[in-house]
């Protein structure tokens, strides 16, 4: 797709690396924001900064737009955005060449650590992953009944700079939980940024894309491969079940499932800069001061 602009509804860690991505390659970007102070800070890195808390929105947001990022998470209503801004997107599909709503693998539940792909069943069982079911459909069906070039992106657990097991060793906070044949699958922010883009040359492929690297393991290994690279000891093994989890983390560990990338892969020609945590925890170690 040529330079063009994005607008991005939520303007967060991925959706900030994304754009910077396109600003690179020309485009001009738009990002709402709750925060007056962080709408600052993004104007300030030429992000057309729009101050949004989840109501109606100016049409006139929508100008020029080529390519629309949704990223708000879901309320028990669905998606905020899709309130928002469907029928202004609909009205410009001659203008609007590609969407992108970033989902997670979490509406895949519990799959006893098999691989899922994106036919596997949604068994999600927690509200937060109902809930993203709920927005996937409203965006989908929509898409559907009004021809728009939408894409669904079910996203693993996301790192990168300023935010990777390293950072949490150096901050003192890692812990190395245990739970018996778990394992979770992950992403550099990067590879996410770089396959969000592929996919703008084939917007009408398919509406759905799996984001993983080819590498689910058990969180234990992560935090202890980063101990490696700062050549300090790990901290010991803590069994899930006396490790005191809030009710949020234990949801998390709750899903046991390995996430195929195999459709990124052969329909977007993407090619993975790191294919496991320990090549994306090398890069963020070497860049560290």
């Amino acid at each position: 797709m040529a330079e063009g602009k994005l607008l991005c509804f939520g303007y967060g860690y991925t959706a900030g690396f994304f754009a910077r991505r396109l600003q690179d390659a020309g485009w001009r970007i738009t990002g709402t924001t709750r925060s007056p102070d962080k709408a600052a800070a993004l104007a300030a890195d030429g992000v057309e900064a729009l101050v949004w808390a989840g109501g109606e929105i100016d049409p006139a947001w929508l100008d020029g737009a080529t390519a629309v990022l949704i990223s708000t998470p879901p309320d028990d209503e669905g998606c905020p955005a899709f309130r928002a801004a469907a029928d202004l997107i609909a009205e410009r599909k001659n203008q609007i060449q590609w969407i992108g709503y970033l989902s997670t693998n979490g509406v895949y539940g519990d799959h006893d650590g098999a691989w899922v792909t994106e036919d596997s069943k949604l068994c999600a069982t927690s509200p937060r992953a109902k809930r993203r079911i709920k927005a996937e459909n409203q965006w989908r069906d929509f898409a559907r009944q009004r021809g728009l070039p939408l894409i669904v992106f079910r996203l693993p657990g996301i790192y990168g700079p300023g935010r990777s097991a390293i950072d949490t060793v150096r901050e003192g906070k890692a812990r190395r939980v245990y739970k018996e044949s778990q394992v979770f699958s992950r992403m550099h922010v990067a590879d996410i940024a770089k396959t969000l883009e592929a996919s703008m040359a084939r917007p009408r492929l398919h509406d759905v894309y799996n984001l993983a690297d080819d590498e689910p393991a058990p969180p234990q290994d992560v935090i202890e491969y980063a101990c490696t690279l700062l050549g300090v000891e790990p901290p010991p093994l803590t069994p899930i079940e006396e490790a005191g989890l809030s009710d949020m983390a234990k949801s998390f560990y709750a899903d046991n499932k390995r996430v195929s990338n195999q459709r990124l892969k052969e329909a977007l020609g993407v090619t993975l800069d790191y294919p496991t945590y320990r090549d994306g925890l090398d890069a963020i170690a070497r860049e560290l001061p």
